[in-house]
């Protein structure tokens, strides 16, 4: 794991976050290779085997969430759920989309 990375899961949202430049945001992206920029998100597809695991997956997600007071757009189906992390009052992508797709990504591993 990149030094980045490891900032980013010790670290918290922070309220009023301003947008990222392009340039960071392409930055950080490097660290992300399974998550796209997609307009104002970055969004991923994760797959699991059955709705038992997706639901804890997605339950895990919103924990992150309210523990952040940062809010995905969530699709979740039986066998996958796509997180879509962004920043609306920001007018574009913040770190604390990237701290929260970092925490995202480390329940994988847990």
């Amino acid at each position: 794991m990149s030094a980045d990375r490891e900032a980013l899961l010790r670290s918290r949202c922070t309220p009023s976050a301003k947008a990222l430049s392009d340039g960071e945001v392409e930055a950080i992206l490097r660290e992300f290779a399974q998550w796209t920029r997609d307009g104002g998100a970055i969004r991923r597809r994760f797959e699991f085997e059955d709705f038992h695991h997706t639901m804890a997956f997605v339950n895990a997600v919103a924990w992150i969430a309210h523990r952040e007071d940062h809010h995905p757009d969530l699709d979740a189906g039986y066998d996958h759920c796509t997180v879509a992390w962004s920043t609306h009052s920001a007018g574009g992508l913040t770190r604390n989309d990237f701290i929260c797709a970092a925490h995202t990504e480390a329940l994988l591993a847990a």
